[in-house]
């Protein structure tokens, strides 16, 4: 089932959509759809008090660490390793 949805613009601003649609070679009306679209699937679909609890739960945990200078110098050597081409 399909619904209507009714926007208004002023003028200036429906000269851009229309261009922008006649650009794409789009009606303005699948040109809106298109853009909504988009815009819907950037928005995090994650609630932030969500993401936050996901943060402090890995907190919690104390994993064993190395020195940042020493894995770097052993990524290094992994790529001049006698597996690289």
């Amino acid at each position: 089932m399909t619904k209507r949805l009714q926007v208004l613009f002023d003028d200036a601003e429906m000269r851009e959509i229309q261009h922008a649609a006649r650009r794409k070679r789009l009606t303005v009306a699948e040109w809106v759809r298109q853009a909504l679209r988009r815009v819907r699937s950037d928005e995090s679909q994650t609630e932030p008090s969500e993401k936050l609890a996901a943060v402090e739960r890995a907190m919690a945990y104390a994993f064993p660490t190395g020195d940042i200078d020493e894995m770097l110098a052993e990524v290094e050597n992994g790529y001049a390793g006698p597996y690289r081409e």
